[in-house]
This record gives C-alpha cells, sequence and structure tokens, in this order.
C-alpha cells in the first residue's frame, strides 16, 4: 500500500472523528456523576471542527476525484457532501442526547465516543472504493449503533430492541460478505474500478454469470436491510421504538443515508452497465419493484400505529422507497441526473427526521414519554413553539410546500419520468399516490396537537441545547423549501466524474 503525507490532509475529518472517539472515551475514565455535562459540547465542538475541514476542502476537491489509500477510499465532492450530513447528524444527536440521558438518568460517557465511532464508519461509506472499505464501514457504523440501541441499560425495551436489531444486522452481514466474496471471486479483486472493467468479461462468461448474478443480489439485499426496505425491514420498528429517542433519529437520518451513499457508488457507477442484466431493463425493474413494495407496506403500516415512533419508523421504511425510486432511475438510460436529486432527497430527509424526533425527546420527562399520539393533544396550546415545529416536520415528511420534503421529492419524481423505461412513469404514479396516503397519518399528530384538549401537563425537558437543534433543523427545512437553488447546486456538483 503506497502512502504520502498529503492522503493525511486529504483524510483530516476521518481522523479527526476517529480521535475524537479515543479522547472521549478516554475522558469518561476521569468524568463522573454530573460531570459528563462537558462531554456533550466537546462531542459538538470535534463535529464543527471535522465539518469546517470538509467545507474548506469542497472548491480544492473539484468535479473530480483523488483516490487515496491504494484505492480503497477516494475522496471527492460525493463523499464530502455526504460527510457533511453525517457531521451534522452526529452533532445534533448529541444536543439532543444529552439533556435526554440526564434527564433519564443513564448518561454515559461512552455513548459520546460510540456515537462518534459511528459516524466514522459512516464517512468511510461514503469515500469506500473498495469492497474491504465498504465491510469496514458498515461493520465500524452498525456495531455501533447495536450499542447505542441498547444504552437504556435499565430499560427492557431499549435491550430488547439491541438484541433484536443485533441478531438481524448479523445475518445481513453474512449475506452481504458472502455476496463480496461471490463477486471478488468472478472477477478476481475487491477494487470497484476494476469489477467495473471485469463486468463484460465475467457477463460474457456462462459460468462465472450465475454466481456473479447471485453475489450482486445478496449485497443487495444486504444493503436493502441497512436502509430498511421491504422485505428486509422487520428489525425497523421494534429497534425504532425500543430505541432511545436520540439515537432512533441517528438511525433513521444517518443510517439511512449512508446504506444509500454505498448504493449510489455501487449501482449508480460500478454496476451500472448494459451487461449487468437482471430483468429486461437491468437494476431499474428490480429496484422499481422494491421500491413500490417497500412505499406502500410501509405507508399502510404507519397508517395504524398509535405510537409516535413506531408511525415514524414505518415512515421512514415508505421514504426508502421513494429514494429507490432514484436508484431506478440511475439504471436506465440518460438518466445519471438522478444522482443529484437522489443526495437532494436526503438532504431534506435527514434533517426532517432530525427534527421529528427532536421534538419527541424533547416533549418527553422521566418516566413520562409522550410516545403515544394521543399524549400530543393539546400541545399546540400549552407549548405553540414545539407544537409549530412538529407541524413542519410532519408537513416535510408528508412532501408539502414549501419544505425541504416537497422540493426532495419533486427533483427525485421529475429525474426519473421521461426515460426509456415507461414503467418509471407507473411507478411515480404510485409513488404520488403513497405520498397522498402518508399525509393522513402525518396530520394525525397535527390534528392531537391543535384540535384536540390536553388529557394532562406535558414536562419538557428543561433544556437550551435540544431546542437550538430543533430550530437549526427548522431553518434548514424551510430554508432549502424557500430557496432551494443553493441546495441543487451543490448536490449537481457533487457528482463526480467517474
Amino acid at each position: 500500500m503506497t502512502f504520502d503525507i498529503s492522503q493525511l490532509g486529504l483524510t483530516a475529518p476521518l481522523f479527526v472523528m476517529m480521535a475524537a472517539g479515543v479522547i472521549l472515551l478516554l475522558l469518561e475514565a476521569f468524568a463522573g456523576g454530573r460531570q459528563r455535562g462537558y462531554l456533550m459540547p466537546i462531542t459538538v465542538g470535534f463535529c464543527l471542527i471535522a465539518l469546517g475541514l470538509e467545507l474548506t476542502s469542497w472548491e480544492a476537491a473539484g468535479s473530480g476525484s483523488r483516490s487515496v489509500f491504494s484505492g480503497l477510499l477516494s475522496v471527492d465532492r460525493m463523499s464530502i457532501f455526504f460527510d457533511c450530513l453525517f457531521l451534522s447528524a452526529t452533532a445534533l444527536t448529541a444536543m439532543v442526547a444529552g439533556p435526554y440521558m440526564r434527564e433519564h438518568r443513564f448518561e454515559f460517557g461512552e455513548f459520546y465516543s460510540i456515537l462518534v465511532f459511528g459516524a466514522s464508519g459512516m464517512m468511510i461509506l461514503a469515500a469506500a472504493t473498495d469492497l474491504l472499505t465498504v465491510f469496514l464501514g458498515i461493520e465500524t457504523m452498525s456495531i455501533a449503533v447495536y450499542v447505542l440501541t441498547g444504552s437504556w441499560r435499565r430499560n427492557a425495551k431499549s435491550s430488547e430492541a439491541a438484541m433484536k436489531y443485533f441478531l438481524a444486522g448479523a445475518f445481513a452481514t453474512g449475506v452481504l460478505l458472502y455476496g463480496m466474496a461471490l463477486v471478488y471471486g468472478m472477477c478476481g479483486s475487491t477494487s470497484l474500478a476494476t469489477i467495473a472493467h471485469e463486468v463484460p468479461r465475467v457477463m460474457g462468461d456462462p459460468s462465472s454469470t450465475p454466481l456473479f448474478i447471485i453475489g450482486l443480489l445478496m449485497i443487495v439485499a444486504a444493503l436493502g436491510f441497512k436502509v430498511a426496505a421491504v422485505p428486509f425491514h422487520m428489525w425497523a420498528p421494534d429497534a425504532y421504538e425500543g430505541a432511545p429517542t436520540p439515537v432512533t433519529a441517528f438511525m433513521a437520518a444517518g443510517i439511512k443515508a449512508a446504506a444509500f451513499a454505498t448504493i449510489i457508488r455501487l449501482l449508480g457507477y460500478t454496476f451500472n452497465r448494459p451487461d449487468v442484466a437482471i430483468g429486461a431493463s437491468g437494476w431499474a425493474d428490480l429496484c422499481s419493484v422494491l421500491a413500490v413494495i417497500t412505499m406502500i407496506v410501509g405507508n399502510v403500516a404507519a397508517l395504524r400505529q398509535d405510537n409516535i415512533k413506531r408511525m415514524l419508523a414505518y415512515s421512514s421504511i415508505a421514504h426508502a422507497g421513494y429514494l429507490l425510486i432514484g436508484v431506478a432511475a440511475l439504471a436506465t438510460s440518460g438518466a445519471n441526473d438522478a444522482r443529484g436529486p437522489l443526495l437532494v432527497y436526503l438532504f431534506g430527509y435527514t434533517f426532517t427526521t432530525l427534527g421529528a424526533f427532536g421534538v419527541v425527546a424533547w416533549l418527553g420527562s422521566r418516566k413520562d414519554e409522550r410516545l403515544s399520539i394521543d399524549d400530543w393533544a393539546g400541545l399546540g396550546s400549552r407549548h405553540p413553539a414545539a407544537a409549530l415545529a412538529m407541524t413542519i416536520f410532519m408537513l416535510s415528511l408528508g412532501g408539502v410546500p414549501p419544505t425541504a420534503g416537497f422540493f426532495g421529492k419533486f427533483y427525485l419524481f421529475r429525474a426519473a419520468l421521461g426515460k426509456t423505461n415507461p414503467w418509471m412513469t407507473i411507478v411515480i404514479v404510485i409513488a404520488v399516490l403513497n405520498s397522498v396516503v402518508s399525509v393522513a397519518y402525518y396530520l394525525r399528530v397535527v390534528m392531537a396537537m391543535y384540535f384536540r384538549e390536553s388529557l394532562r401537563e406535558p414536562k419538557p425537558l428543561p433544556s437550551r441545547a435540544v431546542a437550538v437543534a430543533i430550530v437549526i433543523c427548522i431553518v434548514l427545512v424551510l430554508g432549502f423549501g424557500i430557496l432551494p437553488d443553493w441546495l441543487i447546486r451543490a448536490a449537481s456538483e457533487a457528482i463526480p466524474t467517474m
């Protein structure tokens, strides 16, 4: 492996986060009682330092990509774009998690260290250009989130959710590794660039093609687990409900974005070739079917939920279906512009989801979390600012203008329309109908807040940090909804020429 000192500069944000994880772990050894409170601002500080480094490297990155560590990672504007999402999500999660854990009396210093290591895994995934680093990033991220899910040690639901998530995740890891092994065996390399070069040869060999296709399908299935796409979604409702609310926000926003970063690189570049024939239109048919099933199952199941975290879990599944439409568009002729809309959608979804779960975390005091939709009754009259914030996030998730959710769906659906595959038009119609259905369960929360009398006085968290995190999400969600040009331009510039 070749290495020179300049590669440290290119990967400085990643090393900052790794160093932060170690430092926070060491600081925990000297923290006791309420002294752990200082670990949250330190975590946020490290995230801001890394975020500043990412932003300063945007112009230097240009439209190409720079390979580091002998091609294991690639630094380009797309990886920088995703890193900014991950770092922002980590900082906002820490701001919500500190007061939440303190209120519920399970604040442990290692929480912040594991949170940062999970973000490091996401950053590795965003820059991975080799199956080895893809696996390393996924496992670093996944193991951290397994632990975070069970971090509320005295809560039986948290432990149960962590165990279910771990067992399902371990199975998905085995499927992923088996699929990678088959692809490596047929192509003779783990490098994504080399695999792309070998695809025509492998697909032209009748003895190699079946195993190669099976390997690809296994990789797609494992990534489908990470994004909670149907039929790999069974873990999501229980894990989302049982995990501490700030962790649920991190899972819903960060993991989905990281998995789609990998999907874009694999299906948008490495395997986006006419040689890879799975169905009449390559990947488009498979991803379209997954998208339709995922949207329908997610939205129909969300309609039946009374627990707001489970409702948002099924909502997250439905949004994975919308995003898969963009992935299907990548496999159709002339659909390269679908990559930019995918980034735009993920940006809006990330901050909308973080904000929604931030309000859920803020509303619940010790032993009195307001997780039932009935518990939100009367919030509009007692805490109008919180009710307004939750309304904005619900409308954004439903795709109502002028929010980030509306413009994200608009640009994603527009990118998928007009392609050579006529099936995409039908998929978009189904997606629009599903978006209309989703408004029904989002408005249930809004109606409870404004049109029903409160049964008991809510006891929100007495924390400015949570309020600041929610305000940041509101500004970004509405800012993109009202002035979308800057994000669209950034997303289009983030697509590397490969």
